[in-house]
């Protein structure tokens, strides 16, 4: 039987107050009761809607209806057939602007929860059913190299794998995962979930070798003399980006790449953890999107007292996630919008005092249609801080396209490729993901690493 209420069932979330000092997850996720009742408030569309939102291709009303009848272990089948990783999209995907923008549902009421669903049929088979028998590939099956382990990497080489290649995943850091476990804090995407999701490619064949830098450990024209049949690139965007103004050079200063990755990949926040980390009492947070979210809801668990996020337009521009920015402001982030940086500022230390701001006023739109700031005149004023974490976005690390001639890159640093999108102008090279398009979202670059997986497969005849 359908439901046919318009306010989907609400998802279980821990307290703001409690949540804000720890790192545990903040969402609960459903019970299978709760998912039942979801599910079945899709309508079965004729032509299925949710679908072209989705950059992976996930059946959508064939899981719900599944997920409807209680079958989980069936629907997470249908999930997993074309999405390799969906117990992580099911908590950090943007439905609100893919599958559910698009569906039915929404036009008169809230969309179904499709996120929260593909989440809780990828928990309860992970919870239920044993790990999956390892895959034994011929010795002869074509061989893949996969330069980075995160949502790309892990999307090709799941494909890949699937269809009979032998596949070796390449990782400069020491755990395999990529933005998922260096950028995305552990109260949004738990480590384990992520390190579950790589077993499970693991079993399938793919093989991870970790503390391995392509083009410092091996260049791409060593992988392909080695015997590799193709390579694939999908080493993301992890260079960070400035602002390039005074003080930057400041004690306790930090780009949000940097700050994120002591704290979730090194583990900062544990009283035995090695990094080191300012535990800053008064911390700014330069940005509007998720980055700038997580550095913040992160900065605000590794106790300050006032946290900042700092953002020269007003938050209907904002580019971060609606959740994000109602679990920010739930945890006691304090939003200065329409407010620009000018200036940091430090003590006689070389440490980090205060932060000069300006405000600002939107005027005609820009280049990207949004309305261009403009610093209203005599408004500057002082925050005083001890740390400033800058989350202005990233680009592509240069280190690939200086160590592999013929490999071309556009101005920004980011890969080119042909019209298909993953053909790199070196043969048998193929890229996706943030390499290419410059910092995107988990799913796009999990879309453009199946593109790239179904491409080799083609070079390869399979």
């Amino acid at each position: 039987m359908k439901n046919m209420q318009k306010e989907r069932v609400p998802m279980r979330e821990a307290a703001p107050d409690v949540r804000n000092k720890n790192f545990e997850e903040v969402a609960l996720g459903y019970t299978p009761e709760e998912a039942m009742l979801e599910a079945s408030r899709c309508l079965s569309c004729k032509n299925h809607p949710c679908m072209d939102g989705c950059p992976v291709s996930v059946r959508i009303p064939e899981f719900l209806e599944l997920a409807a009848a209680g079958k989980f272990a069936e629907a997470y089948a249908v999930i997993k057939s074309t999405n390799a990783l969906p117990a992580v999209c099911g908590r950090v995907c943007p439905q609100e602007n893919q599958c559910e923008g698009k569906c039915v549902r929404g036009l008169k009421g809230e969309p179904v929860a499709i996120g929260r669903l593909e989440r809780f049929c990828a928990d309860w088979a992970r919870e239920h059913t044993g790990t999956p028998q390892t895959a034994i590939l011929p010795e002869n099956a074509p061989r893949v190299a996969v330069v980075g382990s995160g949502p790309a990497g892990l999307s090709c080489a799941g494909m890949l794998a699937q269809n009979g290649c032998r596949v070796t995943v390449f990782e400069a850091l020491h755990a395999p995962g990529g933005v998922l476990v260096y950028g995305i804090p552990e109260f949004r995407l738990p480590k384990s979930i992520v390190s579950a999701e790589v077993d499970v490619l693991r079993a399938a064949g793919v093989e991870f070798a970790c503390d391995t830098v392509i083009g410092r450990s091996y260049t791409i024209d060593e992988l392909q003399a080695e015997g590799y049949d193709a390579v694939f690139i999908g080493s993301g965007a992890g260079l960070p980006q400035f602002m390039g103004i005074e003080g930057e050079g400041l004690c306790g200063v930090y780009s949000a790449n940097e700050y994120l990755t002591r704290v979730n990949l090194m583990k900062a926040y544990r009283e035995d953890a090695m990094t080191p980390v300012l535990h800053a009492k008064h911390v700014a947070v330069i940005g509007g999107g998720n980055v700038a979210m997580d550095a913040a809801r992160c900065a605000k668990r590794m106790g300050a007292e006032e946290v900042y996020i700092i953002y020269r337009r007003g938050e209907e521009e904002m580019p971060a996630r609606r959740e994000e920015v109602h679990h920010a402001k739930e945890e006691g982030i304090i939003f200065k919008l329409l407010t620009n940086p000018t200036a940091i500022h430090g003590d006689e230390n070389a440490c980090v005092k205060s932060i000069s701001v300006v405000e600002m006023a939107l005027g005609e739109p820009d280049a990207s249609g949004r309305r261009r700031p403009q610093p209203v005149e005599g408004s500057d004023y002082e925050i005083a801080v001890e740390a400033v974490i800058e989350a202005v976005g990233t680009r592509p690390n240069p280190l690939l396209r200086m160590t592999t001639p013929g490999l071309e890159s556009n101005r920004h640093g980011c890969l080119v490729v042909s019209e298909d999108g993953v053909s790199t102008t070196k043969d048998g090279v193929y890229a996706g993901g943030d390499a290419v398009t410059g910092a995107a979202t988990v799913i796009l670059a999990m879309g453009a690493g199946k593109a790239a997986a179904a491409k080799i497969l083609e070079r390869l005849g399979k």
